[in-house]
Formats: C-alpha cells, structure tokens, sequence
C-alpha cells in the first residue's frame, strides 16, 4: 500500500517439552535489568493488565503443546503514542483474523535503537485445543496487520520521509530494503546485471538511481556487488546470507560494546570473538562473566554470554538454556566453558589404574586392599564402594563387564571411553563457576582461590598479557607477596618462590575451620573437619560460598561439617544425606541408595 509504515516482524513457534524450563528461562530474560527506557526491567502486561504475572502465564501453558514468539519493531516506534496500546490493538486484530481468543502477555523493550515488543502466545486456542496459525499469516500477514495500525495512528509515510529512510540504508552493513529491490531486479533481468545508466528506458527516476549507485558501492566494498563495466552491476550469489550474517554480527557487537562498557572495560576489535552457534568449543573459555541474556535472534531457547577472556580477548557465545549455571552465575564471576566430558574421573583414573596391574581385572578385593593401606582414607569400605556404584554405571552402557560379583574387565582406553559416557549424558558444553570473588577479595583471602590455583595448582592456564590477562598477572603477583608476608611462601637466593608444601590443602582447611567456627557461634552444635574416605550422614541444612569453592553445611545430633558442593545435594535441602568424602570431592548416596557424583 502506497505511503504504509514499515514494521519488522520476527516470528517463530517452539515446541513445549515436558519438564523443560526453557519456556520459564525465555520469560526471565525478557523481563531482564536495562531493557526500560530508564534502565530497569521490563514489565509484562496483557491484553487486560498493565502487570501481568509471568508465572501464571506459564502455570496455564503447562502441557501446551507449542508456543508462538513474536518480535513486533514498528520503524516509527518513537513516535507511536503507547506500545502497548499498539500490541494490544494488534493483538485484537489477530485474534480476529484467527476467530478465537488468545492467551498471551507481552514486554515492550528500549534497549537497542529500534524500540520493539516481545509477545509470547499461549499454543491453546480458547477452547483448549491446538492453535495453529498457518506459516503464511505468521510469515506475512501480522507483518501487514501491524502496517496498517501504524499507518492509521501516524498516516500515510510522505516521499521526504521514505527518501530520508532509504538514504539511512546506503551504508549499512546489513541486508536493506534496497538489498531486496536490487535482489528482484537482478531476478527479472535475464542476465542478472544491473543496469544504472540514464538510458530512454531507464526505469527509475533520479533519487531511486542514485541510491542505487550508492549502495551498489556499498556492496562492492563489501565484496557482494561488482561493476562489470560504467554502469553495469552483478550482485555475488551469497550476497544475501552475507548482508544476514554481517547484520547479526554487528547487532551481536553492539550487545557486547553494551555488556564492557556497563563494566567499564574497553577492548579493541582485534580483542573480539564471536563464536558460531554451532561452532564446537576446541579450547575451553575461561574469564570474566560481563553479560548475559537471549541469543542474537531472541526468539530461541539460547543464552548469551560475554566473557572477557585471560586470553586477553572478549568472546561471546550461545548455549542452550538447560546448561546448568547459565542463569544463576553472577556478574564478576570467573568462568570456564568448555565441551562436557572431556575430563576423566578420579574414580576412571583408580579403577584404570588398578585393571592394568591385574591384565585388565578390577577385582574389589585388590582395591580394598590398597583402599586399607591408605592412612588418609576413612572408610574404605565405603570407598570402594563409591568406584562400584561407578562401574554398575558403566556397565548399563556396555562399557565394562562384570564377570561375577567382585570382578569386572576393564577395556583398553577406559578412561576415554567413561568420558565419552559422561558427554552422552549431559548438554554439549558445561559452564563452570570457578570463583565468584572478585581479584581484590582473592589477594587478601585466607582460603584456597583461584588465583592460588593458577599459582601452584597442576591446571594452571596460560594467561596473556592483555585485557583481563594484565589485571590476572597483577593480582597474582601481590597474591605471592600476600603469601610471603603470612609466611606461607619465602623467596630462595635466586628469587623464586617456593611454597609452603601443600599449601592449597593448608589453605582450604584453614578457612573452613574459621568459618565452620564462626557458624559454630550462631548454632548449638560443634564444627569438625571432614577427611577423605569418611562417610558423611546428616541432614544437608544450607550452602555455603567460600573463597576455596561451594560447600554443603551437614548437621547430625553431634555436630556438623562442611564438604564439597555438588549439584545434585540442592535439591536435597532439608533432608537426610549420606556421603562419602573421595579425591573428587564427595559422591553422594541418594534416591534408593544409588550413587551419584562419583
């Protein structure tokens, strides 16, 4: 229609599984800090409130079987009156179209330089049965139902105001309406060139042309158009995934320059990465957590996140939201991302290591004895025990066999093949927390950091000198000089630092008895100190976050302790757990007596 407002429309539908939390996750993260005009987080409001709850919505979609995502970005949204008057006005329109009511809520958003609207769409007409919304009406036709109540509030576009908006998109390194009526034009061409020289059948005018030229010298620079002589222009057959991908990759650097500079922190184009969604994570990323929230297209279930690297480089990448961590890990915090189960287990490494000096046996007996002669072992019993619940594990999956009850044969590359089990089981990649202190607080600290651990610690990781990579070199050196001066280190005649032997050890217990003393004040039960190879019976009463990692508080009638966090012991707060402390950490008995966390 002649003088229509532009609207950009994005729509999609994702299936709802049962027990996922992505739907859950997706809300979350529209209604996140800073998408306001003024900084704050967005507020969901339906067709009927101002202040919808986003957990009723969800609680009424449970057991739907999809639900629908809309982006609505009218080109004039400054200066429509009220978006949500506009959502809903539209939203009317649709159900309309649809003839039936819709269960949907929606948050406006001013973040970026297009105010836009999120709408989420129940996937229940208002009967209860499947909605289905034909792929052409999402594709185009609210696309046009949004044109039209633009147009109606701010009448027809005038010839200034669309020339003005055109002259906008010469330059722009992304695909541009101009993009597509030079696209077209090629198309109904039978050679495919297009032609800008005045000729008595030249079919535009002089403003159209000369746009035409400009941007054709936009792509050439971009290396998607060629003049082939005066004049004359072919356009590369990728252009078009080459202007997508170059306007997401500048709608990605923006939302990164956004994350550094809320954290006052400015890294040069050089020092930026952006990682392909389905790119495989070769290395490991480790650094600084800067931002976070929905991946570039904001209609998925994938998160973002920016990580200013020791490597000195910023890097942003995209997971899936059932990622464990990927909402809960703070600003500030350092982080490790990499590809799930790589690493073998303590309890691989020991059966491994025992199989090979029996021709390929593990047999229980032989590890009981070694689990006895052991003086830093507790219970070797329940040790041993732990490494069985493993290999039961792995025998459901044909990794081992068991020949009888204490026997089992162990094949040649075990430990990778174990590891390969583990990345069957969880996501693609983990996200690790590995501290949530900050370089001032870890200098100072009387735990085991991780500064501490790049120090002295067997993985350590190469750290660059740039970007958060200087900010590490420095906050180490004055955590050497804090070692010295609590007489925990001491330079030799050559300069170098020698540690105190077992110094992280040292360091874990001496924070966990100040702080399990500490808590012995506010409670009427005394602190001690678990070893490794105990088993560990109590009720699991809080967690708590230290500067050597996560620990659960453990109380029984006597006393209580504190020992490594997993996972798998949160949703056991409150109730009686049964652990035994091992190299890895501790493996927890829970649910019918199965071993988990080994």
């Amino acid at each position: 229609m002649p003088g229509a407002r532009r609207v950009v429309v994005k729509a999609r539908y994702t299936l709802m599984r049962t027990g996922s939390r992505a739907a859950a996750v997706h809300l979350r993260y529209l209604q996140r800090d800073g998408v306001t005009r003024d900084g704050a987080p967005g507020q969901l409001y339906s067709a009927t409130s101002d202040r919808a709850d986003g957990s009723e919505f969800l609680d009424r979609a449970n057991g739907d079987p999809r639900q629908f995502r809309l982006i609505v970005a009218p080109e004039d949204g400054p200066q429509l009156s009220d978006l949500p008057s506009f959502t809903r006005d539209l939203m009317r329109q649709v159900e309309q179209d649809l003839a039936t009511k819709l269960d949907w809520v929606a948050v406006d958003h001013f973040n970026t330089g297009h105010p836009h609207t999120h709408i989420v769409i129940r996937g229940v007409d208002e009967r209860g049965e499947n909605l289905v919304i034909a792929g052409a009406y999402l594709a185009h036709g609210i696309r046009e139902r949004a044109s039209e109540l633009a147009t109606i509030e701010l009448g027809p576009q005038t010839v200034l105001e669309r020339q003005q908006k055109l002259s906008r998109e010469v330059d722009q390194e992304r695909l541009t309406r101009i993009d597509r009526a030079l696209l077209r034009e090629a198309g109904e061409t039978a050679t495919d060139i297009i032609d800008t020289r005045v000729t008595p059948q030249a079919r535009h005018g002089d403003f159209d042309r000369h746009l035409r030229i400009g941007r054709l010298q936009t792509l050439q620079r971009l290396d998607v158009a060629q003049e082939i002589d005066t004049g004359r222009w072919s356009l590369k057959p990728q252009m078009e995934q080459t202007l997508r991908q170059l306007g997401e990759q500048g709608d990605i650097i923006k939302t990164m320059h956004r994350a550094m500079a809320s954290h006052r922190i400015e890294r040069g184009a050089e020092q930026i990465v952006i990682h392909g969604k389905d790119e495989a994570i070769a290395a490991p990323i480790i650094g600084r957590l800067l931002g976070r929230g929905l991946g570039a297209d904001e209609l998925g279930d994938r998160v973002h996140l920016v990580v200013d690297g020791i490597d000195g480089r910023a890097h942003y990448i995209e997971l899936p939201t059932q990622i464990a961590n990927i909402e809960t890990t703070s600003m500030g915090a350092i982080i490790e991302i990499g590809a799930a189960g790589r690493q073998p287990r303590a309890a691989d490494r020991n059966i491994a290591h025992i199989a090979a000096e029996h021709d390929g046996l593990y047999r229980t007996a032989d590890h009981l004895i070694m689990a006895r002669a052991d003086q830093g072992i507790a219970d070797p019993d329940a040790y041993v025990e732990a490494h069985i619940r493993r290999l039961e594990t792995l025998r459901r999956t044909g990794v081992v066999e068991r020949l009888d009850a204490d026997q089992w044969r162990v094949p040649t590359g075990f430990e990778q093949r174990a590891a390969q089990h583990d990345a069957r089981q969880t996501p693609p990649a983990t996200l690790s927390v590995l501290t949530t202190l900050d370089l001032e607080t870890q200098i100072a600290s009387d735990g085991a950091t991780w500064l501490d651990r790049q120090l002295i610690g067997r993985d350590r990781m190469p750290i660059a000198s740039a970007g958060f990579g200087t900010e590490i070199q420095a906050a180490l050196e004055q955590r050497r000089q804090h070692h010295i001066g609590q007489g925990d280190a001491s330079r030799d005649g050559m300069g170098r630092v020698l540690y105190r032997r077992d110094l992280l050890a040292t360091l874990e217990r001496r924070e966990l008895t100040r702080v399990g003393q500490h808590i012995a004040t506010t409670r009427d039960l005394p602190f001690r100190l678990a070893t490794r190879g105990e088993t560990i019976r109590g009720t699991h009463r809080e967690t708590v976050q230290l500067a050597s990692g996560r620990y659960a508080l453990i109380e029984n009638a006597r006393e209580f302790t504190l020992v490594p966090w997993r996972p798998v012991i949160e949703r056991n707060l409150g109730r009686e757990v049964v652990g035994m402390v091992t190299d890895d950490g501790i493996s927890w008995q829970l649910g019918r007596g199965r071993g988990l966390g080994v």
